[in-house]
């Protein structure tokens, strides 16, 4: 078998579980939506609110533990069992102690709410949602970490099967507490955050339980001693962490930014561009596994001394995000006519939709390539030019040129379009020129272990 097909099919490997995991992940969130929904509009709209202050926290405290893949991922590559364990125990520390201000964030979050001028009828139920969820926070990011140990020491199975049994779970837990059955009372939106909290309870343990039934840790633990508290070696992994964590906050930010300038140019705008960023969004997950293989297969190549092995990977893996993306891109062409009906009956809502399908067609295939191009940095080390390019891409280009398109130039929301798909552009282009010249070949000092 040649080169290029052998690490082809170990990039497919190792995406393959992280995109069913990624699915498996939001098809939680779907069907929250659709029983919390049965509910009434009301705890509908309360559950939408919630999440904006959840996911938009929760996925840049995670980003602080990304900082924890290339290290793995190197040390696995290198054969330093030992290490992977150290890493992974003072994650589980830093884990903690990011649980702390998450959970703060959390309980304030109904004051946010009202300082954003929001209905203080939907405050009301989005502050009890989001409150009931707090005890899930350490089990949330002790999770992230585990799954990222996991994910550098090329074992991506285990939580894709965690991720599978939770999504049986959680439909049972929200059938009980959400409807009332089984001797618990009904008890709406606030049951389906209590729901999603056991969950998330339930799916840490099941992955630690994972990792000690099947000795997932042989040959890369050792006991748990002061090391775990080196506040040198608990910032080295927040250092790496943090630009990812700005990364994908200026990603997350500028959607819901972008929702509002869609807001303010009425109904059927805001429901088509709701229409078309979920569909782009379910796109995404492909990549975004993709993304997670790139950056465990490069840190592992790098980690055992093949770095020309490790930028024909980056190269591979970047090519085969975009080939997927561009297969998502034909279909949101060629079934534009249908695809919006999934979502809606309006007709001026489904007209609207397929106007800016298209632009979405192109956003997409960008999307791919950076998503995966963050992953080869991440896989380096090199994780600060990634968010310096999205927040160029998004808040110095994609937004600003959006909101003029769209409420001054009189494009409407496909000017919202146009802007994000420029702004994505540029950050592709120049994560592509980084890769080109600062690649794997040539290792950046901030990768090194020590």
């Amino acid at each position: 078998m040649s080169p290029v097909r052998s690490e082809l099919r170990r990039l497919v490997q190792l995406a393959l579980p992280v995109v069913a995991s990624t699915v498996g992940t939001s098809f939680m969130g779907v069907v929250d939506t659709a029983m919390v929904g049965r509910v009434g509009a009301e705890a509908l709209a309360g559950a939408a609110i919630g999440n904006v202050a959840i996911w938009g926290t929760f996925l840049l405290f995670q980003g602080f533990l990304q900082g924890m893949d290339p290290l793995v991922a190197q040390a696995h590559g290198a054969g330093r069992g030992e290490e992977c364990g150290r890493i992974l125990q003072r994650a589980i520390v830093l884990a903690l102690v990011l649980s702390i201000p998450l959970s703060l964030l959390w309980a304030y979050a109904g004051a946010f709410f009202r300082l954003t001028g929001q209905d203080p009828a939907l405050v009301a139920e989005a502050e009890r949602y989001v409150a009931v969820q707090i005890p899930s926070v350490p089990f949330m990011l002790v999770f992230v970490a585990l799954r990222q140990y996991l994910h550098g020491r090329e074992l991506m199975r285990p939580p894709m099967w965690v991720v599978g049994v939770a999504n049986v779970s959680n439909v049972f837990l929200n059938w009980v507490l959400i409807f009332g059955h089984l001797g618990f009372p009904a008890m709406g939106l606030v049951g389906a955050g209590i729901a999603t909290t056991l969950n998330r309870v339930l799916m840490c343990l099941a992955l630690v339980l994972l990792v000690q039934r099947w000795r997932l840790h042989e040959g890369a633990w050792v006991p748990w001693s002061r090391d775990a508290l080196d506040l040198g070696r608990l910032w080295r992994i927040a250092a790496i962490g943090a630009p990812v964590a700005i990364q994908v906050a200026a990603e997350v930010w500028a959607f819901s930014g972008s929702t509002l300038i869609s807001g303010r140019l009425g109904t059927v705008a805001i429901g088509a561009h709701t229409v078309t960023l979920n569909l782009a969004a379910l796109a995404f997950m492909f990549p975004l596994g993709v993304s997670q293989g790139a950056a465990t297969r490069v840190g592992n190549l790098i980690g055992a001394g093949r770095p020309e092995d490790a930028q024909r990977a980056a190269w591979l893996s970047i090519g085969m995000g975009a080939a997927l993306m561009a297969a998502f891109a034909g279909a949101f062409i060629a079934l534009r006519p249908w695809l919006p009906r999934i979502y809606t009956a309006d007709p001026e809502v489904i007209a609207a939709s397929m106007a800016i399908l298209p632009i979405a067609a192109a956003f997409a295939v960008f999307d791919g390539t950076q998503v995966v191009g963050c992953g080869v940095l991440r896989g380096m080390g090199d994780t600060r030019p990634a968010a310096r390019y999205n927040v160029l891409g998004y808040w110095v280009l994609g937004l600003p040129l959006g909101g003029w398109f769209a409420l001054r130039g009189g494009a409407g929301i496909a000017g919202v379009w146009w802007g994000l798909a420029l702004g994505l552009a540029v950050v592709s282009g120049l994560l592509l020129l980084r890769i080109a010249r600062r690649g794997p070949a040539i290792l950046p000092a901030g990768a090194d272990l020590d």
